[in-house]
Parts: structure tokens; sequence; C-alpha cells
């Protein structure tokens, strides 16, 4: 009889420590992982906050996971609206092998792995979303083409956190929100595509002489005063 109980006791620990394994190997990672990535999203969003530096994949409404990021640079920043993922491919090293491309016309724009994972967290990219590569590669995997991507820089839409001083060559929401607005005006007879280019430079100087502001190539507080726009707090 007490050898007996002795053998299911022995039983019973063995099985708890079978168990016990199981649990430290799900805790480990890669079962959650198999879990998430088996997993049927539906409506998938994406958010990305640029001045936190943060993804928030969304669906039906609610956030699934949060992944850190690295945005844009201030003389390249990250295309500020909301874009569709028109491309997805797999590239070389310095993109962690995924690439996940956007729809803005001013260049070409995506999230993608980097081989500087020390960037993430921080505003050091071209202007393109860098996830770490395990967070790309798993992110590739569960996001559709068709996806829309809305990247946030502050409170003031194209405009980011404030103004800034505009010049040719520069790229960016806030460019493409100029080159639409003199259009509407009939200043720009250009093709508005987020590039200060030479036709937008030719749109901004006449408007600078019908207003008769001081003729630049420069677009600062009093070029965005006349053509009536203002940011508040």
């Amino acid at each position: 009889m007490k050898k007996a109980v002795l053998i299911i006791f022995i039983i019973f620990i063995s099985l708890i420590v079978i168990i016990s394994g199981k649990i430290t190997f799900i805790d480990g990672n890669s079962v959650f992982k198999e879990t998430f990535l088996n997993k049927k999203f539906t409506n998938l969003y994406i958010f990305v906050d640029i001045t936190e530096n943060k993804m928030y994949l969304i669906s039906e409404g609610k956030v699934v996971k949060t992944y850190p990021v690295s945005s844009g640079k201030y003389k390249t920043p990250s295309p500020i609206g909301t874009w569709t993922i028109t491309s997805k491919a797999r590239w070389g090293e310095g993109f962690g092998g995924y690439w996940m491309g956007f729809n803005v016309p001013w260049g070409m724009y995506g999230i993608h792995g980097t081989n500087e994972p020390w960037s993430i967290g921080r505003s050091l990219s071209h202007g393109c979303i860098r996830m770490f590569n395990k967070d790309v590669a798993e992110l590739y995997k569960i996001t559709p083409i068709g996806t829309k991507v809305t990247i946030y820089g502050g409170p003031f839409g194209p405009f980011g956190s404030g103004f800034r001083i505009l010049k040719p060559g520069d790229r960016g929401s806030d460019v493409y929100f100029i080159q639409k607005k003199l259009k509407e005006l009939g200043f720009y007879k250009g093709y508005v595509n987020g590039i200060y280019n030479e036709s937008t430079k030719h749109a901004i100087h006449s408007f600078q002489r019908k207003h008769g502001l001081y003729v630049s190539d420069y677009i600062g507080i009093s070029f965005y005063s006349k053509l009536g726009i203002y940011l508040f707090d």
C-alpha cells in the first residue's frame, strides 16, 4: 500500500515538473508569439505617434499591440497624415528584411526594420518608420496591403508640432498643404506632391508680390499668416 502511494506521489511530482516546464516555455515568448501570429485580426489599423515614437496596432477599434519605433529627423520628417500600405517586399539587411510602403506622393516612405537598433525610440530616420527587426517581421506577417496607417506628429495636423521655415527642396505634409492652398487660390499650377520645387517657388513668389510681402524663397510666419493659416494651442 505504501509502495503504491509512493509511486502515485512520484508520478504526481513528475507531472508538476513537466507542466512547470511548459509554463516556463510559454512565458519564454515563442508560444505566445505563435498564438499572436495565428490569431485572425480584422479591420487592422496602424497609428504611429511620432511625438512618443510608438506604434499602436489596432483591430476592431482596440489596441492589440504596441511597438517602439524610430521616426524622421527634423530635417527629414515622417509624412504626417493618413496613408495606405500599397506594397510589401522582402528587402535587405539595412531594412531588417521587410518593407511595407505607403502611398505618399512626395517620396518613398514606409515601415521597415533596421541595422541600427539603437535608433528605436528616437527621431533619427530619414522619414520612414523603423522598427526592431523581430517586430517588423511579426507585423509584416499579419498586415495586409490596403491597411491604413495614420502618422501623428502633434496637434497641428500637417504642421505637426508647429511651423517650420520652408525652403526649396523641402518635402512633407506642410509643403503639400501649402501647395494645395496656393492651388485653390489660383497661384499654383503644378502637381500637388509635397515637394518644394521650381513650380512651388514660382507660386510662392507670385503670392508674396500680390500681398506685399518680401519676395523670398523662404516661407515663414508672415507668409503663413497672409495665407490664412494660424496655429492655436
